[in-house]
This record gives structure tokens, C-alpha cells and sequence, in this order.
């Protein structure tokens, strides 16, 4: 049994402020700053943060990236080196503070960065933050620092071309795949959903840092447990405090009133400190109870004068990970605070390839349709980007939790040294940044790796020998069975993980009785639809059906003479190798064959909306063998088809509306066989809830016939099934040939209305078909 309890924490950081001057100070530098291509003289006017294609696109160099082919057109782009300039006007009384940093927030990805001339940095890895002392090279006056972004293309090349044998890239279809060497996002090389735009620039904030005594570097907290014989009643969290000193000196830390001293060591140190509460709330996810916050006061003071002072909005939670043997096979679910959680949710990727233009607003409107879908679980996948602060902040607000991959992918990656350090910063700087967050519910390994490596023939297909499998194996098992996890042991104690999802493949049927399941056997594996009734795993992390965006999303980036399946141009946005063909071939079966493009995509959407919703109602009706469901995916980075349900420019498509419905509290389903029918009903709400549930038959002139009616208890997560055999004469009334007959669910609770739903007898879904007209 694998089975640990974990509490989590949130900290909203505030820049500190302070009575005397001591404090740290930000001056942000965004702004005159110039690009060019080092094989260019003349500077143009740049965007910080920002990326290089929209600065390009800004000066008029280059059209919308998303436009008609530009994604072939614009790859001349990733072959350049990129030069950043800006001038810093520094005053001489600036350069008396002790500490003076120039902090990178996000750097994309490969940089040397010059101050005065000087090389201070060279930048390898995107997921981090960089940080340099600059004052042995500042003046008073004007200050040049320059950026030269290196092409990752051309910095790679003599990695795989010197290398002893090719790492795989499944999302790359280039010859030099690059991709595994580089800390870079691999979606920016290309997927399955997604196009090839290979970015650089500055695309987080970056400013200089100053500070004097001393700096917080990190807050992080956990519940104390009572030791045998202590009260129960008492509760207290301690503060861990990591606090850069300049020197030798004693401090004292003050948290609510409560006072301790510190002796401090120059350079980093731990100040640890309980603070008794009288009550603990616990955040809780969306539909399990509230998301509780508590405030606190901290400062710290030097020779009684302070130096820091600052409020800490913080939040517990305890989320287990449950896995364990039981007479399925092998669970995979959570818990929080001591409550079975059922997950409803959705894969989310980045909203963008030019991450600067993912602004606030689209994070909110993503955010609040998830919650409005009754989504409570988001995986941010392995891809993509560890997302910005703000994504994981309004998680918190709105009791969504995350399982949190981390950024590895379809790929195996170098065991150089260097390499294997970068990883090392990486997973300490984001740890560090996003463990506080109540939200995050499971660190993840990496997106699908053993799978692959078990499963989908890379040794033949890369010709290893026996040594270079045992090699690139053991790399593997480095990273992500010890690096990874004994670095969450020291930093992170209070989270679950676990290596790599899946946890079990889809290809043999015994596994699906065992952990963490990604079933792609609609789709990838040319399944019907209807085997999502069959394949239900464990825990569903993994599962989708294509549909193409709206034509009024199209229709912004491909003229009017190209929006057709047969155009080059269309072509090119199915980025899946047998996209197109499955989807005509169910357009056919559960509709009819369609040679009007606008009226095509609709049906294409209303396929994808009956698949994800008979995928969700077996695997919510099948618990509590599946305990989760997470549809791949909840949104797109750019307008093309995809598996997403709502697109790039945050239209929710057919299938948003059936994933809203089934992913309510009270759900229902209805089967037929010959004339029998099988309504089953399933309840996540934690209380036991009273129902009266009814189904009529209906018909297009609105007669009406009742078939069933009962009212039941529903308890959490305990399905319940009703059989009911219908009058061979309703059937006949209600099947004419010319018309369509359905059955209407109507499920209500204290009188409210609380589900509804229509069975259609044509083709056994939940979605109107409309006929060939």
C-alpha cells in the first residue's frame, strides 16, 4: 500500500515593503527596449517580455503567425540569433545599496547576456529563474545590456550530430530533432494539435533587485501533528522562513505577535517558527466544501529596527495519493481531508505558442469556464510550461485542483552532466515556487515516457544496441526515480508523487484494472466510439476525440478559397496523421455524408460531443473502480482541429455543453434492449441526496408518454440502475420512419430541476443528429 497524507499550503507573495529603507526594491526593465538578428545593423523597436515572432509581427517583418501557411513560412525564424538591447540609467546613490541582482523570471531559452560589455550570464533552460549580481558592473550613468539569443537549432545541432546515438522526439518530425536536449518547451517544436514555432526572447519579467541586511528568499509552512500526549485542541503550523543574510548578525522574527531570536550566517539560512491557531480550516476543492485562507503578519527586525515586514496569505489541505492493492487489482485516486475525491477534469495545455499573449483576462475566462463545466481537476501537462503564477492562484480561488507534470514528454533525455544539473535547478526553482499552492494535488514525472519506451518500439526503431538501452534506461531512472523524487523529499515532503502517466497502457485488458490509464484506443487505436463503455481504467488521465473549431475561427486565419478539407493549407492544420479520416468516418455513421465545409465541422463537433460525453457517464457510472476522469484536452494553443472543447480564441464547442452536464453532481444514463430500459443514476455529492427521477418518450410533434418514475436516495459515488420494459406500441409510436424519436431524463431534487438529457433511439447517444437535408 502507497498511502500518504498531505498538507498544503498557499503563499500569495507581496514585494515586501519596510520602515526604514532596508527593504527589497524592484525596478522593472521594460521598457526602450531594440532587437535585431546578429547578421543585421539596423535596431527596431522591441516588446519586453516578450517573444521575437511578435516583435517581428509588431514592425510590420512579419504577417500573423496563425495565418494561412505562415507556419512554413515563418521557420526561417528559428535559424536566426536574436539581439536584445536596452540602456539602464542608474544614479550614483543606487549603487550604495549592498546587493544589486538583475533577475530573469523567464528566459526563452538559450542567452549570453552582456552589462557594459561584459558577459555575466549565459541562460540554458526556460523553466527558471536566473540571477546575477550586477553591481561589480555597474556605473553611474547609462547602462548597456544586450541579450543574444542563440538558435536552438543551431546550438544543438553538434549535440545530436556528435551524440552516440538519436534520443527520440515523438512530437518532432524533422530529421534533427532537438527537442531532447533543450530545457525548452517541447509543444514549441510541434504535436499532434499544435504547430512548429520556435521562440525566443524575454518572456517573463525581468528587473533589477535590490536589498541591503537582508532578503526573504522563501516562505513554506506545514500543520504540525500533536506528539502522543499532547492535546488535540492545540494546533500549530510552523513558518520556515529562507532568509539571505549579508552578514553575521541576530534578528528576530515576529509572526503574529509571536516573537523569536536568530542568530543568522552570512549567506542562506532556515528561521523555523510554530504559531498555535485555534482553529484550523481546510481548503477544499470545488463541490467538497469551501476554499479557506488565513492571513498572517510577519516581520523581522535587525537591532529592533525592521528590516521586512509583510502579510502571508496562507491555506491548508491534506491530499492523499491512494494506491494500493484491493480486490480490483490496483487503485489510483485521492483523497482530501480525509474524503474520496472523484476527479472531473480536463488535460489543459499552454493557451498560446507566443506565451506573452496569454494575459490575465484569458487565464480568467479559461479559468471560469473550467469551474463553469464543474471541472475540479486540471492537469497541466508535460509539454507545455510550468504556468504562470497566476493560473495556480486563481486554481486556488476557484477549488481547482492541479496535477502537476513536470516539463518531460514522448521524449528520453542526455545524462550529461550539465544537462543533468540544469534539470536539478529546474525542479528545485519550481518546486519552491508552486508547492505553497492549495491546488496542486500530484507532482508528475513525465508525460507518457515508460509507456513509450515499453511500448512503442524506439530501440528498433533507433537501431540501440543492448548498451545504448541500458544506458539511456538507467539516465531515466536517475531523473525520474531519484533526482525528481528525493528532490520533493527534501523540498516538498507534503505532496505525492509519482514517475510517469501512465501508470498502466491500454493495450492489454487486465490493465485496466490497475492505476493511471491514458486510453487512446478511440483514436490512435481506429476503435469505435462505443468502446469507451468497455475500456474504463482506473483513473482516466487520459482519454479524447478530435472535432474541428468553429468556421468563424478559421475563417480569421485561412481565406475563404482554402476553407475546405482538400486545400494545402487545411491540410496542414491537422496535425494528427489520421485525423481527417476518422473523423469523416464517424460523420458518416452517426450523421451522414457532408460535402458543405461549415456544416461539416458542426457535425464533426457534435461527434466529438457524443464521445466525450458516453466517456464520461461509464466512467463516473463505473466508480469506485474509476475514481477520475480527465478528458484530453480543455483548450487549444493556436485555430485548428484538435481534441479541445473549447478553442483559441475561447469558443466553447458542442462537446463543452455535454462535458458541463455529465460532469454534474447527479448524472443519469439510459440504455435499450429490444424493449427494455436501463436508467442508472450516480451522485458525487458528499451528503446522501433525496431524487425523483422520470423518463417520457417524446416524438418532433410533442406528443409525450411517461415510462418511468421513481424517487430514490442517491449516496456518494454509489451507483444505482432501475429496469423498465416498454410496450412494444410505444416503441413502434415513437420510431417512425421519417422522424426521430427520443427518450427525455428529467432528474429533480426538492423540486429543482438538477439533470436532464435526451436518449435518441436512431444511433444511441445523447446528441441530436440532424438529418440530410
Amino acid at each position: 500500500m502507497l498511502k500518504q497524507t498531505k498538507i498544503i499550503l498557499l503563499f500569495l507573495f507581496n514585494v515586501f515593503f519596510s520602515l526604514n529603507g532596508f527593504s527589497v526594491e524592484k525596478r522593472f526593465l521594460h521598457e526602450n527596449w531594440t532587437f535585431k538578428t546578429n547578421t543585421t545593423v539596423e535596431w527596431k523597436k522591441a516588446t519586453v517580455p516578450g517573444v521575437v515572432h511578435l516583435d517581428l509581427l509588431n514592425i510590420g517583418s512579419i504577417t500573423e503567425p496563425y495565418l494561412a501557411d505562415n507556419e512554413q513560412k515563418q521557420k526561417w525564424i528559428e535559424k536566426y540569433d536574436w539581439e536584445y538591447k536596452t540602456n539602464i540609467e542608474i544614479d550614483a546613490n543606487y549603487l550604495n545599496n549592498k546587493h544589486i541582482e538583475l533577475v530573469f523570471e523567464g528566459l526563452d531559452t538559450y542567452a549570453s547576456v552582456y552589462l557594459n560589455g561584459k558577459e555575466i550570464l549565459f541562460a540554458d533552460n526556460m523553466f527558471r529563474e536566473w540571477v546575477v549580481d550586477v553591481k561589480p558592473f555597474l556605473k553611474a550613468g547609462q547602462n548597456e545590456l544586450i541579450l543574444i539569443f542563440h538558435s536552438p537549432i543551431n546550438i544543438n545541432k553538434k549535440n545530436v550530430t556528435n551524440a552516440p546515438y538519436k534520443l527520440p522526439a515523438a512530437n518532432e518530425t524533422v530529421e534533427i530533432k532537438v527537442s531532447p536536449y533543450t530545457r525548452k518547451a517541447a509543444y514549441h517544436f510541434g504535436w499532434d494539435w499544435g504547430p512548429r514555432f520556435v521562440t525566443s526572447g524575454i518572456y517573463r519579467p525581468v528587473y533589477l533587485r535590490t536589498w541591503n541586511e537582508l532578503r526573504v528568499e522563501n516562505v513554506s509552512y506545514k500543520e504540525n501533528k500533536p506528539l502522543d500526549g499532547e492535546s488535540q485542541i492545540n494546533k500549530s503550523v510552523e513558518f520556515s522562513f529562507e532568509i539571505n543574510s549579508d552578514k553575521v548578525q541576530k534578528c528576530e522574527l515576529t509572526i503574529d505577535g509571536i516573537t523569536k531570536e536568530f542568530a543568522l550566517k552570512k549567506g542562506l539560512n532556515t528561521l523555523k517558527q510554530n504559531i498555535e491557531v485555534s482553529e484550523l480550516n481546510y481548503w477544499n476543492p470545488k463541490g467538497y466544501g469551501d476554499q479557506f485562507f488565513s492571513t498572517s503578519s510577519y516581520s523581522i527586525s535587525v537591532d529592533k529596527e525592521v528590516i521586512v515586514a509583510d502579510n502571508i496569505k496562507w491555506a491548508l489541505a491534506k491530499i492523499e495519493l491512494i494506491q494500493e492493492k484491493d480486490p480490483i487489482g490496483s487503485s489510483f485516486y485521492f483523497k482530501v481531508n480525509g474524503q474520496d475525491f472523484y476527479a472531473k477534469g480536463a488535460n489543459y495545455i499552454p493557451q498560446d505558442l507566443f506565451l506573452t499573449r496569454v494575459d490575465s483576462a484569458r487565464y480568467e475566462k479559461l479559468i471560469q469556464q473550467a469551474v463553469a463545466a464543474n471541472i475540479n481537476m486540471l492537469r497541466v501537462w508535460g509539454g507545455g510550461i510550468y504556468e504562470n503564477d497566476y493560473f495556480y492562484e486563481l486554481c486556488d480561488q476557484y477549488g481547482i485542483l492541479v496535477w502537476q507534470d513536470f516539463m518531460f514528454a514522448n521524449s528520453m533525455y542526455p545524462n550529461d552532466s550539465a544537462f543533468l544539473d540544469n534539470v536539478q535547478a529546474e525542479v528545485e526553482y519550481n518546486v519552491k515556487r508552486l508547492r505553497n499552492h492549495p491546488c496542486i494535488a500530484l507532482w508528475c514525472g513525465n508525460n507518457e515516457i515508460e509507456v513509450a519506451w515499453n511500448n512503442w518500439g524506439w530501440q528498433k526503431q533507433y537501431n540501440y544496441s543492448p548498451a545504448d538501452s541500458a544506458e539511456i534506461w538507467n539516465n531515466y531512472l536517475h531523473i525520474f526515480h531519484e533526482m525528481i523524487p528525493n528532490t520533493l523529499a527534501k523540498l516538498d515532503p507534503n505532496h505525492d508523487y509519482v514517475p510517469t502517466t501512465p501508470l498502466s497502457n491500454w493495450g492489454k485488458e487486465e490493465n485496466f484494472n490497475h492505476s493511471s490509464m491514458h486510453y487512446w484506443g478511440v483514436w490512435h487505436g481506429r476503435e469505435p466510439i462505443e468502446s469507451y463503455a468497455e475500456n474504463v481504467g482506473r483513473f482516466m488521465a487520459e482519454y479524447g476525440y478530435q472535432s474541428y473549431p468553429g468556421y468563424e475561427t478559421l475563417a480569421k486565419v485561412i481565406t475563404k478559397e482554402d476553407l475546405n478539407l482538400l486545400s494545402e493549407i487545411m491540410l496542414n492544420r491537422q496535425k494528427s496523421y489520421i485525423g481527417n479520416g476518422i473523423l469523416e468516418e464517424n460523420v458518416i455513421k452517426y450523421a451522414y455524408k457532408e460535402n458543405d465545409f461549415k456544416k461539416w465541422i458542426e457535425l464533426s463537433q457534435l461527434v466529438q460531443a457524443h464521445a466525450y460525453g458516453l466517456a464520461i457517464r461509464e466512467h463516473r457510472m463505473k466508480t469506485p473502480h474509476c475514481m477520475g476522469t480527465l478528458f484530453w484536452q480543455l483548450n487549444d494553443c493556436w485555430p485548428g482541429p484538435s481534441w479541445s472543447v473549447i478553442d483559441y480564441y475561447g469558443n466553447e464547442k458542442a462537446a463543452y455543453d455535454e462535458v458541463r452536464t455529465y460532469y454534474q453532481l447527479v448524472i443519469a444514463k439510459m440504455e435499450m434492449d429490444e424493449d427494455d430500459v436501463t436508467l442508472s443514476l450516480v451522485s458525487d455529492n458528499i451528503q446522501p441526496i433525496d431524487v425523483s427521477v422520470s423518463i417520457s418518450a417524446e416524438n418532433r410533434d410533442g406528443r409525450t408518454a411517461p415510462v418511468l418514475n421513481e424517487s430514490i436516495t442517491l449516496h456518494f459515488l454509489s451507483p444505482i440502475s432501475f429496469f423498465e420494459r416498454v410496450p412494444r406500441k410505444l416503441l413502434r409510436t415513437f420510431t417512425a420512419k421519417k422522424g426521430f424519436s427520443h427518450f427525455r431524463i428529467e432528474v429533480r431534487s426538492a423540486g429543482e430541476l438538477i439533470f436532464e438529457s435526451n436518449f435518441y433511439i436512431d444511433n444511441e447517444t445523447t446528441v441530436y443528429f440532424p438529418e440530410e437535408k
